[in-house]
């Protein structure tokens, strides 16, 4: 069957992305390919069409088993045969699996690097492959952000099976990491493939300096404006994980932690109610998400500074799968900087990592378009502000600020640039701490000097100074603060500082409820039906989203695998009324318009 024909039978869609067509092409010629995509960007597509055009089997190579699990629902639930090989399944599904497998029956198969490379002499050359498509490739790479020691040996394949393509794919990896991704794959004359980095419908909101109860009461108000939208909220360490679950709920918020210290079935259960819509909240480190395909997360929160750009834009690119607008938080502080900076230098590759970082505060920091230095970190570049970030749309408004920084730089120079930079807040405002008072600090010129400004507002001020380059901290001695020769430049009056206005009107998300979400849907052409308004019916909308539950529930499938929230929206706009038209909304392949559309369409006639 024809491409076109195998995505519009069965994934409801007439085009394909951009890439995919091409993409899909090289592999089927036979050639290895590298592709970087960002997430929701359609990366599985590229490997599922050459699968089902392919005769024989592809093999998929994936790092989790619950992501494995979310692709073998999602494929037959659209009707492709597909399986996966991991340590969940019993021994009679193992051989059930391996006999379709042996057999050519299995259009794709899944399986972890490790469970891979032990099946190699047993099962996969008793298989015909189609193709190797080998999934969160950055993994393979020392110089990625997800280095895993299991991927390291995959360049075996090559050498095990020298005529079967090889598909590498990720959704961020800078130069280096896809220079790395080809040596160790053994790829052979690889096209890489990148596509556009832009989700112009995610929002980008940084928020700096706010102590731990002002982000709660942010978070809080941020979660009770969205009472039915489901959320990530991404936290440094498992401690504050837990923290800020037990906080949600005490404030009547359903929320739950997930880390690595909990036991495999507290993860799983986690994981299952957020995939369900039975958790909306769920407060997590990293691993969390990577695993899923859940299309509704409406919004991501990082409550710490993530160590790198390229963890940052996969995480965050978790919401809004389904197209639909989803906003983005991060809070950042000093005391993330600092424990950041201690755990890249204590890190087996400290300039890499220290590189990796100052990105991440130059994109956290900045006065300037936050999508603009997003894609410029990919190496794309556009010629326009995004209007959907923090700073677009409320831009910074600066002050004179040359006589605090000289009051900071003073304190600094007059401890002989051995204080801790907590410490040189609390000479500032006149503090007389345990260290201010063993060192001799109180009787310091500069002592008291600020104690017109605020704690908080000192630690913003610092903060900035920082940024601009006018001190640095010691970390290999003790965190000391030491002046540069641009802070001088400023001290000494050969200079002037220009400094942010603090505005504490930011402080809270304003409570009120968001208007409903919706999607502009296109105009489609239906045969037999009228040109429609392009006006969503909310009512329909909430009607279709109770009945995919229904049909989910039957089925034990999360509710995004029956159909994603823009197939709602469209059903919603649109109202088909005979299964011919409700075949052309996009994401109804024949065997979704064959399974569901007759309940779907008899829910929409109660509308219309």
């Amino acid at each position: 069957m024809e491409i076109f024909a195998l995505l519009k039978n069965f994934f409801g869609y007439s085009s394909f992305r951009q890439n995919q067509e091409e993409i899909i092409r090289n592999v089927m010629s036979g050639h290895d390919s590298l592709v970087l995509m960002p997430t929701g960007g359609g990366k599985s597509i590229c490997y599922q069409i050459p699968a089902l055009a392919m005769e024989g089997t592809a093999v998929i190579v994936s790092p989790l088993i619950s992501l494995m699990k979310d692709q073998v629902e999602t494929l037959k639930s659209n009707g492709i045969e597909a399986a996966a090989l991991n340590s969940d399944n019993s021994a009679d599904a193992d051989t059930f699996i391996r006999r379709k497998c042996m057999s050519g029956d299995m259009k794709l198969l899944y399986i972890s690097p490790e469970k891979l490379l032990t099946e190699i002499p047993y099962l996969l050359n008793r298989m015909r492959i189609s193709l190797f498509a080998i999934d969160e490739a950055h993994c393979i790479s020392h110089w990625g952000h997800d280095f895993r020691p299991e991927y390291t040996q995959l360049g075996q394949l090559r050498e095990q099976f020298p005529n079967v393509p090889i598909m590498a794919l990720t959704a961020t990896a800078d130069k280096i990491t896809r220079h790395d991704i080809i040596e160790q794959l053994k790829l052979k004359d690889a096209r890489e493939f990148i596509s556009s980095f832009d989700r112009p419908n995610l929002s980008l909101t940084v928020k700096r300096g706010f102590r731990d109860a002002e982000k709660m009461n942010y978070i809080l108000n941020f979660i009770k404006a969205r009472p039915y939208d489901a959320g990530i909220i991404y936290c440094l360490s498992r401690k504050t994980t837990e923290k800020v679950a037990r906080t949600l709920r005490s404030k009547g918020i359903n929320a739950l932690p997930y880390h690595a210290g909990l036991t495999n079935q507290e993860r799983n259960e986690t994981q299952e109610k957020f995939k369900n819509d039975d958790l909306l909240v769920v407060c997590a480190t990293i691993a969390f998400g990577m695993g899923i395909d859940k299309s509704n997360v409406r919004w991501v929160i990082h409550f710490n500074m993530p160590k790198s750009i390229e963890s940052f834009y996969q995480e965050i690119g978790r919401a809004g799968r389904d197209g639909a607008p989803a906003d983005t938080v991060l809070f950042y502080s000093i005391a993330d900087i600092i424990q950041l900076t201690e755990f890249a230098k204590a890190s087996g590759q400290q300039d890499v990592n220290m590189d990796k970082l100052k990105r991440m505060r130059e994109y956290a920091e900045s006065g300037v378009c936050r999508r603009r230095i997003l894609l410029s970190y990919f190496n794309e570049q556009t010629d326009h502000d995004c209007g959907n970030c923090d700073v677009c749309q409320n831009p910074p408004q600066r002050f004179d600020g040359t006589k605090y920084v000289q009051m900071a730089l003073s304190a600094m120079k007059r401890t002989e640039e051995q204080a801790r930079l907590s410490t040189i807040t609390e000479i500032l405002k006149g503090m007389n701490s345990s260290t201010v008072v063993k060192k001799g600090y109180n009787q310091l010129k500069t002592f008291g000097v600020g104690r017109d400004l605020s704690v908080q507002d000192w630690n913003d001020y610092l903060l900035q100074m920082m940024q601009m380059g006018f001190f640095e901290i010691v970390y290999n001695e003790g965190r000391r603060t030491v002046v540069t020769p641009l802070g001088e430049d400023v001290l000494y009056g050969r200079k002037q500082a220009a400094l942010c206005v603090i505005d504490r009107s930011v402080k809270e998300e304003p409570r009120r409820r968001r208007q409903r979400l919706t999607l502009e849907i296109p105009t489609i052409t239906i045969p037999g039906m009228p040109p429609t308004t392009g006006i969503e019916d909310p009512k329909l909308f909430d009607a279709l989203r109770t009945l995919r539950r229904q049909c989910a529930e039957e089925e034990g499938f999360p509710p995004y695998i029956v159909f994603s929230d823009k197939v709602l929206h469209a059903l919603a706009t649109q109202k088909p009324v005979t299964a011919e038209q409700f075949g052309f909304i996009p994401g109804v392949g024949d065997h979704k318009r064959q399974k569901y559309g007759s309940r779907f369409i008899a829910l929409i006639k109660k509308f219309v």
